[in-house]
């Protein structure tokens, strides 16, 4: 199974309620538990589930590499590129490596296959554990905008771990997606049985929520949902997921020692016996979305 925890804003608790689950996972529903942080630009899981790392691999894009002794100046690489990434100047033909999103047409295209491909690096893939937590994310190259390549870098790798266990050994999967419903966010969510939407409460909150629940319904997965910072009710948050038929699984109180032992890197079942009895309470119930459980 996997779950995927996002949201359509950035500082809504992503990653709280994520280091919160694997942190839990096992106890709560007695199976292993992969953490994967796919938020690459700014990965912060490590910091709350401390893993060591025990390996890095580099991950690459792509690009093509022109012989410019063989290329004839036809121009049909630079007129399939819709990004602009190779042209030519004068009579030199030219790839800018930054631009080029690795697709492969010019390659496919070139008449007299003047393109190989190259590589160039966009980021690493680090693996580890965290106690009996197996634990993957992906780190982004400094400057580096093409993020979506590394998540599928890393869920690839995901993939490829789990291919390699027995059927009966192979962990739960949390994914901690990045912000948003950009491409990043949508390339996280895709591998999902479950999306896990986190919300706050907040003008700017419920109308992010409302463009993620937007996006991610087209996916055809279901869809839950955690509010975050929970105080006063919110009647514009119940009446939208009242009206996209979104089931609230878990409400975090806006407790101010909540926060400061966030801010502190503590686990959020750690604060307290309720926000642990929350915590697993959250596990099970997703655990009981599990795709052979619904279609049971």
């Amino acid at each position: 199974m996997r779950i995927a925890i996002a949201s359509g804003k950035g500082g809504t608790g992503k990653t709280t309620v994520s280091a919160a689950l694997a942190s839990v996972w096992a106890e709560a529903v007695s199976r292993p538990v992969l953490a994967v942080d796919l938020d690459v630009e700014e990965p912060n899981l490590h910091l709350f589930l401390r893993p060591v790392i025990a390996e890095a691999h580099v991950a690459n894009l792509e690009i093509p590499v022109i012989d410019t002794a063989a290329c004839t100046r036809c121009g049909a690489c630079r007129e399939i590129c819709q990004f602009g990434a190779v042209t030519i100047l004068g009579d030199t033909p030219l790839v800018f490596d930054e631009m080029c999103h690795g697709c492969g047409a010019c390659l496919a295209l070139c008449p007299v296959e003047a393109m190989s491909p190259g590589a160039r690096e966009v980021g690493r893939v680090e693996e580890g554990a965290a106690g009996a937590i197996a634990f993957i994310n992906g780190r982004l190259r400094v400057g580096e905008a093409m993020s979506p390549v590394l998540i599928r870098a890393v869920t690839a790798r995901v993939d490829a771990l789990l291919a390699a266990l027995p059927e009966e050994n192979r962990p739960d999967v949390l994914l901690d997606a990045p912000p948003g419903v950009s491409c990043p966010a949508q390339n996280a969510v895709a591998t999902a049985d479950v999306i896990v939407l986190v919300v706050e409460p907040t003008p700017f909150g419920i109308h992010d929520f409302a463009l993620a629940v937007e996006a991610f319904s087209p996916l055809g997965k279901p869809l839950t949902v955690v509010v975050n910072k929970a105080g006063e009710a919110s009647p514009e948050l119940e009446a939208l997921c009242r009206r996209e038929n979104l089931p609230v699984l878990a409400a975090i109180p806006d407790d101010r020692a909540i926060a400061e032992g966030y801010a502190r890197g503590r686990l959020l079942p750690e604060m307290s016996p309720a926000c642990r009895a929350l915590c697993l309470d959250l596990a099970r119930q997703l655990a009981a979305l599990r795709p052979e459980a619904r279609h049971a």
